[in-house]
């Protein structure tokens, strides 16, 4: 049965499937969760901090990276932010590293490789500044400025660009996912203004004017990496971890699905195997801490509990 198969997992995974698949009591599934903290994957990141706050000396990047190796390595995922978003995404309690004084220590140590601007102020970067307000709002640090930059940098056609600073007036289907995010996690944990709502609002019906896969302007999908799921979704976008947005901001919001993404979810639900699982896809490459998934090819308990999660919602 899949849902044995998921719960022999990591507890950053198996707490997600015992709330949102084996429908387990809460006293259940919180339980697991606060062993994020002391067991498997998140301790494993969690030893790794450094003492200044920091995961490999950088925000975005590791301390003296050498940016000419990015096309021939890959983005290195082991600094700061992608560090922190992974805990935040796998459900660490904050606590824990509030505790450890993480956001006061990076707002003393940590800058941006960008203009060595600091770290809780954000930079010029769509979707670092959505993750920077995810995680600031999950710490507790003061992030309104990085929001209300997220407002105003929204674009005329509803979306963000984080090409915008070489004069893109275009959205990004990347950039407008990831922008998304973070204002929805500002929402959820702070509540919302009504401009907040508003370009949350116009950024949504971007994605599904476009079925969450097409131009606007053919009617052709926007890319072939649309339907190529693999996990950690990253900075990626696809049809999974766009209509994964849309399960998470329905919740919020009390709403019932779009009826326009239902190509999109055809396109999750055709790449189910026969033993209902799906397979892992090709990852970014880069430099990571260790895997916490399966490698290309081999089914991938988080896909797994992604679509799962998603055409469950779907179906209701």
């Amino acid at each position: 049965m899949v849902t044995d198969w998921l719960l022999d997992s990591d507890p950053a995974l198996r707490w997600q499937v015992e709330r949102d698949l084996a429908g387990a009591a809460p006293e259940v599934w919180e339980a697991t969760r606060a062993r994020i903290g002391t067991e498997g994957f998140g301790a494993r990141l969690l030893a790794l901090q450094d003492a200044d706050g920091q995961w490999a000396g950088g925000a975005f990047f590791p301390a003296d990276f050498d940016f000419d190796r990015v096309e021939t390595e890959g983005q290195p995922w082991v600094a700061t932010t992608w560090t922190l978003n992974s805990l935040r995404e796998w459900g660490l309690d904050p606590a824990v590293l509030r505790a450890r004084r993480t956001v006061e220590l990076l707002a003393a140590h940590s800058r941006w490789e960008y203009d060595n601007l600091p770290y809780w102020g954000g930079e010029v970067d769509c979707c670092i500044n959505a993750w920077t307000v995810a995680n600031g709002v999950w710490l507790g640090a003061e992030v309104t400025g990085v929001v209300d930059w997220l407002l105003e940098h929204r674009l005329a056609d509803g979306g963000w660009n984080c090409d915008w600073i070489d004069g893109s007036t275009r959205s990004s289907f990347h950039s407008t996912l990831n922008a998304l995010k973070g204002l929805l996690a500002y929402q959820t944990a702070i509540g919302g203004s009504a401009e907040i709502t508003a370009a949350r609002r116009s950024g949504e019906e971007y994605l599904p004017s476009r079925n969450l896969f097409r131009r606007l302007s053919t009617g052709e999908p926007v890319a072939p990496w649309v339907d190529r799921f693999s996990y950690p979704f990253r900075w990626r976008y696809s049809v999974l971890n766009a209509a994964d947005y849309f399960r998470q901001a329905a919740l919020l919001d009390g709403s019932a699905p779009d009826p326009r993404m239902g190509e999109a979810i055809e396109m999750i639900r055709a790449a189910r195997q026969p033993d209902g699982t799906w397979l892992q896809g090709r990852l970014l490459p880069g430099l990571v801490w260790f895997p916490v998934d399966v490698g290309e090819g081999e089914p991938s308990k988080w896909l797994t509990l992604f679509a799962t999660r998603v055409l469950a919602w779907w179906g209701r």
